[in-house]
C-alpha cells in the first residue's frame, strides 16, 4: 500500500468517526452549556466613585477585554471609556475618579496581584517590545487616554489637576492631563509608598521604607524639607489625615532584629496607633494592641484599614475578638468600642463621604447560609449598631457612597455573574446588565448547597456542593475543588475575585457535564474565625489542612449518589499544592487530579518557605534540621513514593507567585516513579492567567482529562 493510500485511509477513518461522534461542541451543546458560555459573562473590578454627584467608573473585563467603563446618575447608563480590543494580557487596575468627576486615572499593565516583580510588564503575546506599566488619564465625559507616564499606585490630587505615584522607589507628581512631563517631588533612602494628600491638597504623607524600619513623612514643597514623624527603630504604616489637616494618625510596629523565635511556635505581632503635629512631627501613642496572636496585625482585605472618621474617631480593625471586626475610638486615645459585634467578618471597608459611618461586606445576615456570602454593611461609627442593606440569598460587596449619599457596590447571585449596581430604597438597581450576553446560561446553572462535615480531628470544615440535576440515584463520578490562597473563602456564589469567579463558573460547568463538585472551605481560611483562619501545624509546619481535604473525599465516598471509585480533585496555588498532597498521600481515595500552578516543596528556595530567617546564629542544628523535617513532610514531594493516581499539571512559565520551578521539579521526580501524567505549559503568562484565551484553555484541559479519566 502506498503512503498516499494510507493517508487516504486514515482521512476516510477520520470521516466515518467525525459522523458518528459529535464535536466536543456539538455535545456540550446538546447536554447543556458550553465552556465558552459560561465564561462569556463581564467580570467588573475597581469600582470608585467622584466624592461628588453620581459618578461612577469600573474595569470591566470582557474575555480577555479590559477596559474602563462608567455611569452617572439619575440613570447610570453605562459607557465604555476606554478602547482596548485585544486579549493581550494586560492588567487594568487602580482606577479613581477626580474628586470633581472630570477625570479617571488608571494604571495598565503589570500583574499586580503577584508576591515578586509586579510591576514589571508581562507579555504572554510574545511581543518582542512589551507593554509597559503605565499610568493613564481620559476624561470622565469621553476623549482620548494621555500616558502620564510608567509607574504605579497613581493617587489624585483633591484639586483634581494633578496625579502622584511611585516610580523608582520615589515619589513623582504630574498634571492630570498629560500636559507637561512627571517630575520627581524628592529623592530618599529606601523606598516611598503609600501617598496621602493632606485634606486640602498642600502637604503629602507617604511611607518611608528602610528594610528592617520604615518612616512616616510629610513632604510640603521643593524648599521645605521631610518632617519625619517621631523616626524611631520600628517600623511605621498607614498615614491618615484628619480632616482639619493639622494632625496624623498612622500605625506602628516592631522593626525586624531581635532573638529568633523558638521553632514552630507563632509569635505574635503587636502593634499601635500614634497621632502626630505635621508640623512639628512630634507624636504619642494613643492606643497599643495586647499581645496576643488574635490582636496582631490583621491579614484579612485592607489589614487594619485605618480611618480618621468625623466627631475626631479613628476607626480600625482587629482580630482581638476573634473575627476582623471594626473598633472605634477618640483620637485621643481611650478604650475602643466594638462598632460590628458579631460572628461575621468584615471586607472591603471604606469611610462615607461624612465620616459618619463605615460601609464594608460581611458574611453577615439572617438567611440560611450567610456565613458563605456577602453582603453590603452600614455602621455608625460611635455605636454598635450595624445595618445588613441588602439581605437575602444574593451576594454583594464593594461598597461605596457616591457625592450624593447613595450607596453603590457590585452584586451577584448563584446564577447571575457580578454587575456594578446601586442601591435605591436597599434593592439593588443593576447597572450594564446589557453586557451579560444573551447565550450566558444563567438558567441552566445550579444553585449550591451549604453543606458542613467533620474532619479527623474534629474542625467542622464549610464547603458547597453542587449537585447535578437529573436521576438523585444515579452513581456519579465526584470533584473536590480546593481553593487557592489560602486566606480565601469560596461562596453560595459569584465571587469578588476573578480568579475565584472562574473557579466558580469551571464548578458549573462540570455539573453540567454529570459531576458531582464539593467546592470546600479547608483550615487557613477566611470567614470563619481567628481559630480557623490560624490553626496550629499548618502549612510548612505540619499542613493540618489536609485533613479537611481527606475528609472531603470521604465524606463524598460515604454519598449513595457518588461513584467511591470515581473521586477527583483539583485546584490552583495552594490548591494545587493540596491536590497533589492528596494525591501523594491518598491515592486510594482520589483516582485522578489536576494540579494547577501549585507549591511542592517547602524545603527549596532556600529554606525560606518555612520561615523567614531560618538560619540564626542562636538557633541550634537540631532546631534547623526539625524545621526542615517537618517542611519536607508537609511537601508533596515527601510523598511521590505511594503517588500512583494519574495527574495534569498545569503551570505557566512566568508565575510570579508560586515559581515554575515547583512544578519542573515534580515532573522529574513523578517520572522516576513512573507516575501517569500529563502536563501543559503556557509560555509567558502568569499566575492569574492574563490572557483569556490561556484561561479557557487550562478550564477546558482540566474539565476532558476528567471526563478521560473518570468518564471512560
Amino acid at each position: 500500500m502506498t503512503a498516499a493510500v494510507v493517508r487516504r485511509s486514515v482521512a476516510l477513518v477520520g470521516m466515518v468517526v467525525a459522523t458518528l461522534v459529535p464535536s466536543a461542541a456539538q455535545a456540550q451543546t446538546s447536554r447543556g452549556f458550553t465552556l465558552e458560555q459560561v465564561k462569556g459573562y463581564p467580570y467588573p473590578t475597581e469600582l470608585t466613585a467622584a466624592r461628588s454627584g453620581e459618578h461612577l467608573a469600573w474595569a470591566f473585563n470582557e474575555r480577555g477585554l479590559r477596559n474602563v467603563w462608567v455611569a452617572s446618575g439619575p440613570t447610570f447608563a453605562a459607557r465604555q471609556l476606554t478602547s482596548y480590543m485585544r486579549d493581550d494580557g494586560q492588567e487594568l487596575n487602580a482606577v479613581s475618579v477626580s474628586n470633581d468627576g472630570r477625570w479617571v486615572v488608571y494604571m495598565r499593565g503589570g500583574d499586580f496581584g503577584s508576591n515578586f516583580d509586579d510591576a514589571l510588564p508581562v507579555n504572554p503575546l510574545g511581543m518582542p517590545t512589551p507593554t509597559r506599566v503605565e499610568i493613564w488619564s481620559v476624561p470622565f465625559a469621553g476623549g482620548t487616554p494621555v500616558s502620564l507616564g510608567e509607574g504605579e499606585s497613581p493617587v489624585i490630587a483633591p484639586s483634581s489637576d494633578a496625579v502622584v505615584f511611585v516610580r523608582d522607589r520615589q515619589l513623582w507628581r504630574v498634571p492630570i492631563d498629560g500636559s507637561s512631563p512627571a517630575r520627581r517631588l524628592f529623592t530618599l533612602r529606601g523606598s516611598s509608598s503609600d501617598p496621602q494628600f493632606s485634606p486640602d491638597g498642600s502637604r503629602l504623607a507617604f511611607v518611608s521604607g528602610r528594610g528592617d524600619h520604615a518612616f512616616v513623612g510629610i513632604y510640603t514643597n521643593d524648599t521645605t524639607p521631610i518632617t519625619w514623624m517621631a523616626p524611631s527603630v520600628d517600623r511605621d504604616w498607614a498615614p491618615r489625615w484628619a480632616p482639619d489637616g493639622r494632625r496624623l494618625v498612622f500605625a506602628r510596629r516592631a522593626g525586624s532584629g531581635g532573638a529568633p523565635s523558638a521553632p514552630l511556635v507563632a509569635t505574635p505581632s503587636p502593634w499601635s496607633l500614634w497621632v502626630g503635629d505635621v508640623t512639628t512631627g512630634a507624636a504619642s501613642r494613643v492606643w497599643a494592641s495586647d499581645t496576643t496572636l488574635r490582636a496582631s496585625v490583621p491579614n484579612t482585605h485592607g489589614g487594619i484599614n485605618l480611618h480618621w472618621a468625623a466627631n475626631d474617631r479613628l476607626v480600625f480593625m482587629q482580630y482581638a475578638d476573634g473575627w476582623p471586626h471594626l473598633y472605634s475610638m477618640p483620637a485621643t486615645g481611650g478604650t475602643p468600642l466594638l462598632i460590628t459585634p458579631g460572628a461575621y467578618m468584615a471586607e472591603h471597608v471604606r469611610l462615607s463621604s461624612d465620616g459618619q459611618s463605615v460601609l464594608f461586606s460581611a458574611n453577615a445576615g439572617t438567611t440560611d447560609g450567610d456565613i458563605d456570602r456577602r453582603h453590603i454593611v452600614r455602621a455608625p461609627i460611635d455605636r454598635a449598631a450595624p445595618e445588613v442593606l441588602t439581605p437575602g440569598t444574593g451576594l454583594e460587596w464593594m461598597p461605596i457612597m457616591l457625592g450624593s449619599g447613595r450607596i453603590a457596590g457590585i452584586g451577584a447571585t448563584a446564577q447571575r455573574p457580578p454587575l456594578p449596581m446601586v442601591l435605591e430604597d436597599n434593592a439593588p438597581r443593576w447597572i450594564a446588565a446589557e453586557r451579560v450576553p444573551d447565550s450566558f446560561p444563567g438558567a441552566q446553572l445550579v444553585t449550591p448547597t451549604s453543606v458542613t462535615y467533620t474532619a479527623s480531628d474534629g474542625v467542622r470544615v464549610h464547603a458547597q456542593l453542587f449537585l447535578p440535576p437529573g436521576d438523585r440515584a444515579a452513581r456519579r463520578p465526584a470533584i473536590v475543588y480546593v481553593h487557592g490562597g489560602p486566606p480565601r473563602q469560596m461562596l453560595l456564589g459569584w465571587h469578588y475575585g476573578d480568579y475565584y469567579a472562574n473557579a466558580y463558573a469551571m464548578n458549573q460547568y462540570l455539573v453540567s457535564r454529570g459531576f458531582v463538585v464539593l467546592s470546600i472551605n479547608y483550615r487557613l481560611g477566611i470567614g470563619y474565625g481567628f481559630d480557623f483562619h490560624r490553626p496550629p501545624n499548618a502549612g510548612a509546619q505540619g499542613a493540618s489542612e489536609y485533613l479537611d481535604v481527606k475528609s472531603a473525599g470521604e465524606w463524598l465516598r460515604t454519598r449513595a449518589d457518588v461513584d467511591a471509585a470515581r473521586i477527583g480533585i483539583y485546584g490552583g496555588s495552594y490548591g494545587g499544592f493540596l491536590t497533589a498532597l492528596a494525591l501523594g498521600r491518598d491515592s486510594d481515595l482520589f483516582a485522578v487530579g489536576v494540579d494547577i500552578h501549585g507549591v511542592h516543596d517547602f524545603t527549596s528556595d532556600g529554606g525560606s518557605r518555612f520561615g523567614a530567617g531560618t538560619w540564626r546564629y542562636e538557633r541550634s542544628a537540631a532546631e534547623i534540621q526539625q524545621l526542615a523535617d517537618i517542611a519536607w513532610r508537609s511537601s508533596p514531594v515527601s510523598s511521590v513514593a505511594t503517588w500512583r493516581s494519574p495527574v495534569l499539571l498545569i503551570h505557566a512559565d512566568d508565575d510570579r507567585n508560586v515559581r515554575f520551578a515547583q512544578t519542573v521539579d515534580l515532573v522529574q521526580r513523578l517520572r522516576a516513579q513512573r507516575v501517569p501524567f500529563e502536563e501543559i505549559t503556557i509560555p509567558d503568562d502568569t499566575h492569574h492567567w492574563m490572557r483569556f484565551s490561556n484561561q479557557l484553555r487550562v478550564n477546558r484541559e482540566t474539565a476532558a482529562y476528567f471526563e478521560r479519566v473518570l468518564k471512560p
